[in-house]
């Protein structure tokens, strides 16, 4: 052997000695890294050692480089890849990417025979499988593709393409242009708007500037009347000007419609009656339903229809609440809520036979409604019992599953999305018991939040103990027991803020179990006398409890008492909480249902109904404590004796 070949044998035999070095973790870690980068060539090397040494996870480093590769790869190459790893929870993802390339490259046959195999929800594959139909006239999709068309939401780029056909063909009518357009500017999506409106003809960019300005300066362009009033456009303009102006200064839109009002034809005066009673409603102003009466006729969205009941509820005017849900769609009238306030109407209206039907109903749902319709029916919920308990033997079969130990695997390793997608694949066929033995495995490892929602699926058979754990009870008694709260209240928030999980972060920065934003901890470190406190130690889990329930008693003796108003202000800021009173004294129900955000109406359901939950195990060490139902916990809303006006900030 030459030296030559001697050296360059010497030099495998070190780099092939160095990559067995490796261990099955770092190796997958610099297949990450190889994927980050897009570098297909050094993925491809981490793939053939991680599947030589057969890694746990080496499956998902395959993954990477086959999506890296896709515009590369044949044909039988991804099929050979799908069958492969059939079993895997990526291997849809991968199927559809697949049909995107096909369908880029009008390639329909094998497109449609694997669109059969696909179960994601992919906007993108669906605006492809309409288009390929209405090429291939194989397939009516008209009523289909116009319900994607009458969205306000962000699509994917190539359902363009879908609708530019419609339109060719007629199919896309210039009115059902004008309706985007209009629901895209009453939904704030400008660029939507603008794009949308630029497929009717003679459309210039100098006339889409009034929409800018109609978006800046609305009460400008209404005292001037730069837009006429005439043009379809220019009416479309001034209404976005009327609702903008509403959203931010409620008192001068009102003002300024009575004066240009017959500027207007019959529809829409009465469409901006209708913007302005929702604003209205969402601002609490009494005169919300007399808005509402002026808007005639008019077509009333879901949000404006929920907004009119949520007025009435406030005005305790039951029959316009009957009415206005009445209006609603079937679907929308099966939600929860407006179950629950139908049935509420109607008994306040004497109706007790139909009322009891839908309380009956309802009663048996496990949520917020549900419970509260049980104790309409006086059927109390004191105790949630333990219907199954799993055996060792049960937990351990549901760890010994392949899906359940990648699982696990990718959470060690911090990549808690395709964790979570492991598991939801893994337990997406359990039955029952299988959801709770998952369920109580995830708990013994710390997966709090995991162990709560598999447990939260289970249809028939149950465990409220994994449905609403106590872990670090020690922590949270201390400090609940240092600032007298009710214990049940704290894990009610913390299950809602973090489901127990210590890393967890909001999009705005919270952190921790208790989700404390750093300047709201900061302020407690210093009204605590901590002056060794630094951000880091919002993670601790001491102190993050301890700083939670210090806020949370600061903010209950803000509010007098009243949890649900503290609840609200834990979550949207005291200040907030106090300007959704009324002047006389509310219903707290009414109070949570007619608060102007979402996010934090679900929140405050949430939170009161997880305390009711834990309220009878955490006060069972104390006997002298007596149950409460959730009406009596949720108490009554104390009204201000004068009115209070919902700022701009509240929109």
């Amino acid at each position: 052997m030459t030296f030559n070949r001697l050296l360059l044998a010497l030099v495998s035999l070190i780099f092939s000695t160095q990559a067995l070095a490796l261990s099955d973790e770092a190796l997958f870690q610099q297949a990450r890294k190889s994927y980050a980068a897009k570098n297909s060539i050094a993925l491809a090397e981490d793939v053939a050692q991680l599947n030589t040494q057969q890694y746990l996870l080496a499956p998902y480093a395959d993954y990477w480089l086959m999506l890296l590769n896709m515009d590369q790869a044949r044909d039988e190459e991804v099929q050979n890849f799908l069958a492969k790893y059939v079993d895997m929870p990526f291997n849809d993802r991968v199927r559809g990417e697949w049909l995107k390339k096909l369908a880029k490259n009008e390639n329909w046959a094998p497109f449609f025979e694997e669109l059969n195999n696909f179960q994601r929800e992919d906007v993108a594959v669906q605006c492809y499988a309409m288009l390929g139909h209405t090429l291939l006239a194989d397939e009516d999709v008209i009523s289909q593709a116009k319900a994607l068309w009458m969205t306000s939401a962000d699509l994917p780029s190539n359902c363009n393409q879908l609708f530019d056909v419609l339109q060719q063909s007629g199919t896309l009518s210039q009115e059902d242009i004008w309706a985007k357009f209009r629901l895209a500017l009453q939904d704030g999506k400008l660029s939507l708007a603008k794009s949308v409106i630029t497929r009717l003809p003679n459309v210039e960019p100098t006339t889409l500037k009034l929409l800018d300005k109609a978006n800046l300066t609305p009460q400008l362009i209404l005292d001037k009347k730069t837009a006429s009033f005439k043009t379809r456009f220019g009416a479309e303009v001034n209404l976005y000007a009327l609702d903008r102006l509403a959203r931010t200064k409620l008192d001068a839109a009102i003002s300024t419609h009575n004066k240009v009002q017959n500027l207007f034809d019959l529809d829409n005066r009465a469409f901006g009656w209708g913007r302005i009673a929702y604003h209205a409603a969402r601002a609490h102003k009494p005169q919300a339903l007399e808005y509402y009466t002026l808007a005639g006729n008019s077509v009333l969205d879901k949000e404006q229809l929920a907004w009119k009941v949520r007025s009435a509820l406030r005005a305790q005017d039951w029959s316009t609440v009957l009415k206005a849900i009445s209006a609603m769609n079937v679907k929308q009238q099966e939600e929860g809520a407006w179950r629950y306030w139908k049935a509420r109407a109607l008994r306040e209206k004497g109706d007790l036979i139909e009322s009891n039907t839908i309380f009956s109903k309802l009663s048996i749902e496990r949520h917020y409604y549900g419970w509260l319709a049980a104790e309409e029916l006086e059927s109390v919920m004191s105790s949630q019992g333990i219907e199954y308990k799993v055996t060792d033997n049960e937990v351990t079969a549901i760890a010994s599953q392949p899906e359940i130990k990648r699982a696990l695997e990718l959470q060690r390793l911090n990549m808690r999305w395709e964790a979570k997608a492991e598991w939801l694949w893994a337990t997406r066929q359990y039955d029952d018991k299988q959801l709770l033995a998952a369920a109580e495995y995830a708990m013994r490892q710390k997966w709090y939040d995991i162990a709560i929602s598999t447990a939260d699926n289970t249809k028939q058979t149950h465990n409220f103990n994994l449905r609403y754990p106590t872990p670090y009870r020690d922590l949270f008694r201390q400090s609940a027991n240092e600032v007298s709260l009710d214990e049940a209240w704290v894990y009610g928030i913390t299950r809602q803020e973090s489901r127990f999980m210590h890393y967890a972060k909001s999009g705005v920065g919270a952190s921790g179990l208790m989700q404390l934003m750093p300047a709201t901890a900061k302020w407690v470190a210093k009204r605590m006398g901590m002056n060794s406190y630094n951000n880091n130690m919002i993670h601790e889990l001491s102190t993050n409890i301890e700083f939670g329930t210090y806020y949370m008693r600061y903010t209950l003796d803000l509010m007098g008492g009243q949890a649900v108003m503290a609840t609200a202000g834990y979550n949207a800021g005291p200040s907030r909480a106090k300007r959704w009173m009324a002047p006389d004294p509310m219903e707290s129900a009414i109070y949570i249902e007619s608060i102007p955000f979402a996010e934090t109406r679900n929140y405050v359901q949430k939170v009161m109904a997880n305390a009711q939950i834990y309220a009878p195990r955490l006060v069972s060490e104390n006997k002298s404590v007596k149950i409460q139902t959730l009406k009596a916990r949720l108490g009554v809303i104390p009204g201000t004796g004068k009115p209070v006006e919902v700022s701009a900030e509240d929109e």
